[in-house]
């Protein structure tokens, strides 16, 4: 099979793309490096450096390649700045999904569309979250995932493209962009401590996530068009146990080594206090599978982390609205046009 990966250089894009490659697939990548690294793609596959935002090079890689399967994993993945970069956020989350599901479509060669949501798309909906609730999203991010959803729905409806739907959460491990100041927080706090500054913890540290090391996540992903009863279903996929952020932070430590960490408590911001989902619907199709204990995630991670080094934080350059930004995000931005 030949199957394209949108995102692929990314954190989760580059686990799923090694996944197809040891399942003898043919993979393509496809990645602009805005939040990967080119040295993410696993060795056999073929790297193409672009945008799911471009619509003819996104048509011309279903021209050169026929591909059978799509896992279109490419996103800009901050929901709580997604607040403040409205229209980045839509132009890449949406409409680069759209202009992938169009190629896909048209090339009339694809079997199954695999896209990777978010449970950001539940809002704040009772925790565990079911995928039978109907979703509420609170931030853009979650408005455009959940509209992709939906549109995923529409197309299979009128064409026929068979999809499947995972809504992983708090994915975190090896190859993850600990440059990243705005998401992914164990990677902020792992980078934080290997550069001596304190943790920084929104609020009281008090709201609560499940947080599920990527090997739970990325060979499910890509199993998942070798199973029929996966066809045109939305799975949650993800940890089990929540934690809250402060016990996260105290683990990251201990995973680093670090006898007394210092934590900055900073303003709240607005988003759902308690997040993590109920996953009996994926065991069900997919079966059941040992999880990565936390500490045991914290420690594989802290491994890499030691060996990458520090990596200066990459401030995000087009914030379009700056009012209610909270300030530790603010600082040095200004506002576009």
């Amino acid at each position: 099979m030949r199957v394209l990966v949108t995102g692929g250089a990314g954190f989760i894009g580059a686990h799923v793309a090694r996944h197809l490659l040891e399942a003898d697939h043919e993979v393509v990548v496809l990645d602009d490096l805005s939040g990967g690294y080119e040295a993410n793609v696993p060795a056999g596959a073929t790297f193409v450096a672009g945008s799911a935002v471009d619509p003819e090079l996104v048509d011309d890689l279903f021209r050169t390649h026929g591909f059978s399967h799509v896992f279109h994993l490419a996103a800009y993945a901050a929901e709580g700045l997604s607040h403040f970069i409205r229209r980045f956020n839509y132009e890449n989350n949406v409409l680069g999904s759209v202009n992938v599901l169009n190629a896909a479509v048209r090339a009339e060669t694809v079997e199954r569309f695999v896209f990777a949501s978010s449970i950001a798309v539940y809002g704040p909906a009772q925790a565990p979250m079911r995928e039978d609730v109907v979703p509420k999203p609170e931030d853009p991010y979650g408005i455009a995932k959940y509209s992709v959803e939906l549109d995923l729905a529409a197309a299979q409806r009128m064409f026929g493209l068979d999809y499947t739907v995972f809504r992983p959460h708090n994915v975190y491990g090896e190859l993850q962009n600990l440059a990243d100041p705005y998401r992914n927080v164990i990677g902020i706090f792992m980078n934080q401590l290997l550069s001596g500054r304190p943790m920084s913890v929104f609020g009281d540290g008090l709201q609560t996530r499940a947080f599920t090391h990527i090997d739970d996540v990325a060979p499910v992903i890509a199993r998942s068009i070798d199973v029929p009863a996966s066809a045109n279903e939305v799975f949650n996929v993800g940890a089990d146990t929540p934690y809250t952020i402060l016990d996260l932070a105290n683990a990251v430590a201990r995973a680093l080594d670090v006898a007394e960490p210092e934590i900055e408590f900073l303003p709240a911001r607005k988003e759902v206090v308690h997040a993590f989902s109920d996953h009996e619907k994926l065991h069900r199709v997919f079966g059941r599978e040992p999880a990565v204990p936390l500490e045991e995630g914290l420690r594989r991670m802290a491994t890499w982390a030691l060996e990458t080094g520090v990596r200066e934080p990459i401030r995000f350059e087009s914030v379009e609205v700056l009012r209610n930004l909270p300030p530790s995000w603010a600082e040095g931005l200004t506002q576009t046009a």
